[in-house]
C-alpha cells in the first residue's frame, strides 16, 4: 500500500533508495509524453523524422551541458512519444555551485501550484530536487521543452515521472548506448510503440 503523507496517499519514489542522484556516474534516461502520444515526429523506414516538437526535444537535450556544465551526454534519441538518453554526470572538472539555482537552469522554472481549498487560492511550494542531481535536470529539461511546445500545441504534455537506470560498469554502458543508436530501426518491435 502507498504511505500517506499528511493523510493522503502518495507513490513511493521511483528512484534507488540511498543513491545520491547528484553524484558522479551514468545515468539511463527515459521519459516518456503522457499517454504516450506521438508529440516528438514519426518514423519513416527506420528513421526518426521530427516534428516541430521532437526539434524542441532534440534541442534541449543537446544544450543540457551549457547549463549543467559538469554533465556530459552520451548517446540519445528523440522518438515518436518519448526520448532515451545517457547523462554523465562528472564532478571531478566541474564542482557544484553551492548557490546553483535550479530555477536558472535551462530558462526559468516555475515551482509552485496552485490549488483551489475552499474558495481561496494559495501557492504551495513543490520540493525542490538537490541540486546538480538527475531529478534536477530532467525537471528543467521538461519544464522548458513544455514551455516551448506549448506556443506549438497546448495539448502536450510529458508523463508526470521518468524513468532511470544506473550504468554501472562499461559493458553495459556500450549496449545501451547501442540500444539508443539503434532505436530508431527497432521501433516496430519497442513497448514503447505500443499506444
Amino acid at each position: 500500500m502507498p504511505d500517506k503523507y499528511q493523510n493522503k496517499y502518495r507513490i513511493p519514489s521511483a528512484r534507488l533508495k540511498n543513491w545520491d542522484y547528484a553524484s558522479n556516474g551514468a545515468y539511463f534516461i527515459t521519459i516518456c509524453t503522457k499517454d504516450r502520444k506521438h508529440y516528438f515526429g514519426e518514423i519513416t523506414n527506420g528513421e526518426m523524422e521530427l516534428s516541430p516538437i521532437g526539434e524542441l526535444a532534440h534541442q534541449f537535450w543537446n544544450e543540457i551541458p551549457a547549463h549543467f556544465p559538469f554533465v556530459e551526454l552520451g548517446n540519445f534519441v528523440v522518438m515518436p512519444n518519448h526520448m532515451h538518453g545517457i547523462l554523465i554526470i562528472s564532478h571531478n572538472n566541474h564542482p557544484i555551485d553551492a548557490n546553483l539555482n535550479p530555477n536558472e537552469a535551462l530558462h526559468s522554472v516555475v515551482q509552485t501550484l496552485h490549488c483551489n481549498v475552499s474558495t481561496e487560492t494559495k501557492k504551495i511550494a513543490i520540493p525542490s530536487p538537490k541540486p546538480g542531481s538527475i531529478s534536477t535536470i530532467i525537471r528543467s529539461y521538461k519544464s522548458v521543452v513544455t514551455k516551448n511546445a506549448h506556443y506549438i500545441n497546448k495539448e502536450f504534455q510529458w508523463h508526470p515521472r521518468f524513468h532511470d537506470h544506473i550504468i554501472r560498469n562499461s559493458e553495459s554502458f556500450e549496449i545501451i548506448q547501442t540500444y539508443i543508436a539503434n532505436n530508431p530501426e527497432n521501433w516496430g518491435k519497442d513497448r514503447l510503440s505500443k499506444r
